[in-house]
């Protein structure tokens, strides 16, 4: 038996013979490099990288070379678009750009160039005037075949003519598009960009949308290879090259400018993050598998018996264990890996709606796939060592005897699972309380952490089963099997533990980390409420007005009154109560152009923070009504007892220097956070004796707006100022990405859980059938099967949820320190518990994969002998 030929033939006979628990392992193992895969395929789909995006950006241009005035010098990487650049200006003075024929002097050769610009214009719109992107060129030109797709009409012909994409089309009424200036032109067409499709996008020929200076210059030049020496000396005229040989060979670092600022290496926290995720999923493979090559094993143990009867070693019997890991694994790798292909080949057009950016042609990373298929043979031989290890230390005699060669559990595990946890437990606290990269001690802990649970699962098992003397028999039975079979239980519920840790532990951190995004939100308006406002002094807020009761005709806007942010009457307001600090607030700025109001109605009260003390909004209209002022703070000591208070007051139209100090009844109003959404309310009569000038600051609309009539209110406003901007306050949203990312663990931890769940039972049940088959004998009811193993399956899906929830919640709390620290003046710490998810995971997956077993499990089994 020297050498794996006859090892590798057992292992392949043992698994055609065994095809449910074959199957069941290839399959647990083919997930993940199934899911990862198809994901890495998918990114590198949608990854377009510079030589991939070379027609793209340069259609069958050789290079494109951009200028801009005032830039002196240029230097960059092989691409100033996506890569590290940057420039020296002439400051005020104008730097004269090169010319079109400079340039082609420059590179040399018989070359042609053809002009293009970007930029972004105002149009007008049925209601009033939106902002597109445009690129003008002749894209009718061989040279710029590749950069925008016509999919109806022709190519603009002259300056009055014009395409436009899909994201226009709608917007562009009777074939015209009519620019800010009142340029009427035609639409002639529909094309689609190659880079992009989420926003609206004109093209036409130079000059069509009168773009110009500062708006960068740019030609596509072909004639030939444009080389880094090249690159280098336009550089040094302040010019750009995307150059499409430079983009396939880029130059070395040592080539580079010294005045570029470049990453030489990745960041060693993503690095350190990157290896934790891989040594997880890697653990709960393992774990996964793990089961499977037990009961293999265990299948094997006759054969293994007498092949050491015959006088083979404990090595040759590990070989034999081993080689079933690479024969499954293999197998497993090549089915995962091409099911990982044909379904992100099928998800890309999927993924592609959902996101604005084209992607590239299908992208076969053949060196990851490589890498992915080796993880998933790696995995099956890391799931088949401790089945190998307790196979070859087996009592040969007692399984000749036709008993059960089961090895005493060791006495050193469990001590070990206890210091690890203990070690994990004190890198999670370290990481709490470091001031700064606390995030990947406690990840690392989390490692930790879990290798210690591992090691502890056996004790629990066998207490469980010790404490379930007053069980019904079919939980009882289920308990003590478990606990007699460690090497297959063992295994199957530490994955569902390790993964129901990841999930808790991952559950935690973000809705801590989300719950510190909404505690933080300071809304510059009162909920629902919308606001107007304009940062240019001479704005005209009555036509905004007039707008807003025009678009929104059963809205009652209010015009507010106060002292503006900006502008020749800047005012500098200082409160100062006794025994309180000088400044009360942090900082203020929001949706107004205003620092504080004037006025004592209902338009100012509505600025106040909503859900605030009844008692205080009642003390701040008295105050106002006595001609005084209602400031907010966030450094206060006792807010409530401040009564009086002196304002100061420096700015204005003829005050430059000259403070204003005047006493003033005062009422604080208590914000949380580090700044406010202005910084007091003044009375009309304590603006007046102040000596500052108020005027109309922003248009507000208490009721709010509804989404359409925001877009046509910022249209219709657009036609009024190309400063002035609207916003609706619809209090804190949670990002997508943060829902997707729930989402998507909430959907993988379950997938995982009932995986590692119904693969334990189902072979708990296979390796278990003299057992049940006994329980026939004796006059078992035929749905005592079905309760054992939905039993089975509530026992090791609660046992591993509730020992893995246990251990989640030491680095799931231990990252919601780092992760919700707060800034500045305001310290903080959120902790949000998700308990509708732990408890799902915990309480609702057991419970419900036991349903699923107990439902599909055989109800009758043929009568089978046993000798044990």
């Amino acid at each position: 038996m020297r050498g794996w030929v006859l090892a590798l033939r057992l292992a392949r006979r043992d698994a055609r013979r065994a095809r449910g628990r074959s199957l069941l392992a290839v399959a647990m193992i083919a997930l993940p490099v199934l899911g990862v895969t198809a994901a890495d395929m998918i990114f590198a789909t949608s990854s377009i990288d510079g030589a991939e995006a070379i027609e793209r950006r340069l259609g069958t241009a050789d290079a494109k070379v951009t200028v801009a005035p005032f830039i002196t010098a240029y230097f960059q990487g092989a691409d100033p678009e996506r890569g590290a650049s940057g420039y020296a200006s002439g400051g005020r003075r104008k730097q004269e750009p090169l010319t079109r024929t400079e340039v082609l002097d420059r590179l040399g050769g018989d070359r042609r160039a053809l002009e293009l610009r970007e930029g972004s214009v105002r149009v007008e719109t049925e209601v009033g005037v939106g902002s597109l992107e445009v690129l003008e060129t002749d894209l009718s030109d061989p040279l710029t075949a590749g950069i925008a797709e016509l999919t109806s009409g022709r190519w603009a012909l002259g300056v009055d003519e014009v395409v436009v994409n899909d994201a226009l089309a709608e917007r562009a009424p009777g074939g015209r598009l009519v620019l800010r200036d009142g340029t009427a032109l035609e639409v002639v067409g529909t094309a689609e960009s190659a880079q992009a499709s989420n926003y609206p996008i004109a093209f036409g020929l130079v000059g069509a949308f009168g773009l110009t200076d500062p708006t960068p210059t740019s030609w596509l030049v072909d004639g030939g290879p444009v080389t880094w020496e090249q690159v280098r000396d336009l550089n040094a005229d302040g010019a750009s090259v995307l150059s499409e040989a430079v983009l396939r060979d880029p130059p070395s670092t040592d080539e580079l400018s010294p005045d570029m600022q470049y990453s030489t290496g990745i960041d060693e926290s993503l690095l350190t993050v990157l290896v934790l995720i891989v040594v997880m999923v890697l653990m709960e493979v393992v774990l996964l598998a793990g089961p499977a090559f037990a009961v293999g094993a265990r299948r094997l143990a006759h054969t293994l018996a007498l092949v050491a009867a015959a006088g083979g070693t404990p090595r040759q019997a590990r070989r034999v264990v081993l080689a079933q890991g690479v024969v499954l694994g293999t197998v497993a790798a090549v089915v995962g890996v091409a099911l990982g292909l044909a379904l992100a080949a099928a998800l890309v057009p999927v993924v592609q709606r959902w996101s604005g950016d084209r992607f590239g042609p299908f992208d076969v990373a053949w060196l990851h796939v490589l890498g992915v298929a080796g993880f998933g043979l790696l995995s099956a031989l890391l799931a088949a060592v401790v089945p190998a290890w307790l196979a070859s230390r087996q009592d040969v005699v007692a399984v000749l005897a036709g008993r059960r060669g089961d090895v005493r559990a060791s006495r050193r595990s469990p001590v070990l699972g206890l210091a690890l946890l203990g070690l994990g437990v004190a890198g999670a606290a370290y990481g709490a309380t470091r001031p700064g990269g606390g995030e990947t001690a406690v990840a690392a802990s989390a490692v930790v952490t879990v290798l210690g649970m591992i090691l502890l699962v056996p004790v629990v098992v066998v207490a469980v089963a010790a404490a379930s003397r007053r069980l019904p028999l079919p939980l009882r039975f289920a308990t003590r099997d478990a606990a007699r079979h460690r090497s297959r239980t063992v295994p199957a519920v530490a994955a569902v533990a390790a993964t129901v840790a990841g999930v808790v532990a991952l559950g935690i951190g973000l809705t801590s980390d989300e719950a510190e995004n909404r505690g933080t939100y300071t809304p510059p308006l009162a909920a629902g409420a919308a606001s107007i406002s304009d940062f240019r002094p001479d704005a005209d807020l009555e036509a905004y007005l007039a707008a807003t009761r025009r678009i929104a005709p059963d809205s009652e806007p209010l015009l507010l009154d106060g002292l503006a942010d900006s502008g020749r009457n800047y005012v500098e307001l200082t409160f100062r109560a006794k025994g309180e600090p000088r400044r009360l607030l942090s900082g203020w700025g929001g949706a107004l152009n205003a620092s504080a109001l004037v006025g004592d109605g209902e338009a100012a009260l509505a600025m106040l923070p909503e859900g605030v003390d009844e008692e205080v909004r009642e003390r701040a209209e008295a105050t106002l009504a006595a001609g005084g002022v209602v400031a907010f703070a966030n450094r206060a000591d006792d807010p409530g007892a401040v009564e009086e208070m002196r304002v100061s007051a420096v700015g204005g139209r003829g005050k430059e220097g000259r403070p204003e100090r005047v006493p003033a009844p005062a009422t604080l109003v208590p914000v949380e956070q580090d700044y406010a959404p202005i910084q007091a309310i003044l009375a009309p009569s304590l603006a007046e004796r102040l000596g500052v000038e108020v005027g109309p600051v922003a248009v507000v609309v208490p009721d709010g707006l509804t989404a359409a009539q925001e877009t046509d209110l910022s249209e219709a406003i657009g036609a009024l100022s190309d400063t002035a901007s609207v916003y609706v306050e619809r209090g804190y949203v949670t990002d997508d990405e943060i829902v997707i990312a729930q989402l998507v663990l909430a959907g993988l931890g379950g997938l995982l859980m009932l995986g590692g769940t119904l693969t334990a039972t189902f072979l708990a049940l296979s390796d278990a059938r003299p057992d049940l088959a006994t329980l026939s004998a004796v006059g078992a009811a035929p749905r005592t099967r079905r309760a054992v193993a939905a039993s089975y399956a509530l026992v090791v899906g609660l046992v591993g949820a509730v020992l893995g929830a246990a251990v989640g919640f030491v680095p799931g709390i231990a990252v919601s320190y780092p992760l919700t620290r707060g800034y500045g003046t305001v310290e903080t710490h959120y902790l949000d518990i998700p308990w509708l998810l732990i408890g799902a995971v915990v309480v609702g997956l057991p419970l419900l994969t036991s349903a699923l077993v107990g439902l599909t499990a055989r109800s009758r089994l043929p009568l089978t002998a046993r000798a044990d």
